[in-house]
């Protein structure tokens, strides 16, 4: 190895060492504080592991071949230019990463399975609902069960699952919430279930995970997790001195562009049904997991069977 390479390569993994040691702060989703999110993180582990049991020793033996095997004058390393066929060789670089491959895959099952997004977490608390909505370029939370509604934040009750319905307004997005869960895609025409929780009170980092476009970036929100009581107080305190979301406040909403942190009242009656119908022939959409919603504001409902044509269409925003 020429002398520069040699000092070259233990200064390289220095430096990736200092710059992932500055990053550490920024591995979240490795820092879960939900249910969902403790699970996925076990599946990362077991699955890195399991992969390292092939990769190290690999990478063990490629840098000892290497060195083992270079040229140099004395060297006393075997010389077999007819080998050819190792029968021990053969069933350890071959039986071990199938026997690998059949644990993940077994292990990648399960957890596929306990972890479906639809699926209710296991807990003796009501559920709240969330409504989600991504559009160009925020987040809109619909509370049904409360008739409030926030832009680019969220606040939920710990240790409270939280059953989120999602759409797309617009263009496909992805949302994420790290720490309590992994993402899911929102889109026009279909409606998404996803189960979450948070275990601990907080404030977590959330996201849109997917480009679509000028002001993605932008897509951030914050979850604040508290106490019941805390939850019930500020829900109160945002119906007491936040303005109503009317049809033409949500029309204004829609266009392209950020916003700052919006708090509402209340929003119109079976707004998140008409966001998901509104680009459906018949007002009829996909809804994954569970059965279809209802739109509650104020103690009113508003059954999704209802036709669509009943109500006014959404105004609709290009891009």
């Amino acid at each position: 190895m020429r002398p520069n390479l040699r000092i070259l390569i233990p200064m390289l993994f220095i430096l990736s060492l200092v710059l992932l040691s500055g990053c550490s702060e920024q591995f979240i989703v490795l820092d879960p504080k939900g249910p969902v999110g403790a699970a996925q993180k076990d599946l990362m582990w077991i699955s890195t592991l399991l992969c390292s049991v092939v990769i190290v020793p690999v990478l063990l033996l490629s840098g000892f071949i290497l060195w083992r095997y270079r040229e140099k004058a004395g060297s006393k390393a075997a010389y077999t230019p007819n080998w050819a066929h190792s029968t021990k060789l053969e069933i350890i670089w071959w039986g071990i990463p199938i026997v690998i491959i059949i644990i993940l895959a077994i292990v990648t099952a399960k957890y596929t399975y306990a972890l479906e997004p639809s699926k209710p977490l296991e807990s003796d608390k009501k559920p709240i609902t969330v409504q989600v909505t991504s559009l160009d370029w925020k987040w809109l939370f619909q509370y049904p069960e409360q008739g409030i509604a926030t832009v680019n934040y969220l606040q939920i009750p710990q240790g409270v699952p939280v059953k989120f319905e999602l759409t797309s307004a617009t263009a496909m997005n992805s949302f994420w919430i790290p720490q309590l869960g992994g993402q899911i895609y929102t889109m026009s025409g279909m409606a998404m279930t996803l189960f979450l929780q948070a275990d601990e009170p907080g404030q977590y980092f959330g996201s849109g995970a997917n480009f679509n476009g000028r002001d993605f970036a932008q897509m951030t929100f914050k979850v604040d997790a508290t106490s019941q009581e805390s939850f019930d107080a500020w829900v109160k305190k945002t119906k007491d001195a936040s303005p109503a979301l009317t049809m033409d406040g949500y029309t204004k909403l829609s266009e392209p562009g950020p916003s700052t942190v919006q708090y509402f009242s209340s929003f119109p009656a079976g707004l998140f049904e008409r966001i998901v119908t509104q680009y459906a022939v018949g007002g009829s959409a996909h809804h994954h997991g569970g059965t279809q919603p209802k739109a509650i504001n104020n103690g009113s409902t508003q059954d999704k069977s209802a036709p669509a044509a009943a109500t006014p269409p959404l105004g609709h925003t290009g891009h």
